[in-house]
């Protein structure tokens, strides 16, 4: 198989975002929020975890800790046990009090809108920064490359890499930046209607035309 242009790559991956926008009209992030900062606290949760599952947590979360400062004033044994469903709570809960503190300390108690600022908080990675950036203020620093990002990306054609950093390099090369948010969302909504991973359904697929990776018939 020749080896495929960047001209030609970026050409079929405008079309792949076409086509997935019109299955699915309504791409956004799945998490449920209602301020930044809850947004960076569902994100901090969604680590190794499912966003259904941190959205049937966030509820009494969000009602017991209401605003940053709650956060930031809570027991530390407690948040544990209220976010334990989710995973990895003693790392998380740690998390999500020490950046509510860095947030009053640094930043007035608002989450920043540079990616350098937020990754510079406890707990906040490139991935979580970026999700926050894009869902919460609707800038794009980069594009959030999750499980179903990662193994779809190479499906398509458009990486080979499994780290999510090189993965991110290679999509941000080929995919215009006014696409970079809704492109992770379209990817992860497809990820779990049509092209899951143990039984991808490229007939129903409509993409399968433009992946290199579709079965035969499909």
């Amino acid at each position: 198989m020749p080896v495929e242009s960047q001209t030609h790559k970026r050409a079929r991956a405008a079309e792949i975002i076409r086509l997935l926008r019109i299955a699915y009209p309504d791409a956004q992030t799945s998490l449920k929020y209602r301020s930044v900062h809850q947004l960076l606290v569902s994100t901090i949760l969604s680590a190794q975890c499912t966003d259904e599952r941190v959205n049937m947590v966030t509820p009494g979360l969000f009602k017991k800790y209401p605003t940053v400062k709650a956060f930031a004033e809570a027991d530390l044994k407690e948040l544990q046990k209220d976010i334990y469903t989710t995973g990895f709570y003693k790392n998380k809960a740690r998390a999500i009090r020490e950046s509510a503190r860095q947030l009053l300390e640094r930043h007035g108690g608002k989450v920043p809108k540079t990616l350098d600022q937020l990754v510079a908080m406890t707990g906040v990675g490139r991935k979580t920064g970026s999700v926050v950036l894009g869902a919460g203020y609707g800038l794009a620093e980069g594009v959030v490359v999750d499980t179903h990002v990662s193994r779809i990306s190479r499906l398509l054609g458009f990486t080979r890499h499994r780290d999510a950093v090189k993965i991110e390099r290679d999509l941000m090369k080929i995919i215009d930046k006014d696409d970079w948010i809704v492109f992770s969302h379209l990817l992860i909504l497809h990820g779990r209607a049509v092209c899951i991973a143990r039984r991808p359904d490229c007939p129903n697929c409509p993409i399968s035309k433009l992946c290199l990776s579709a079965t035969p018939g499909s």
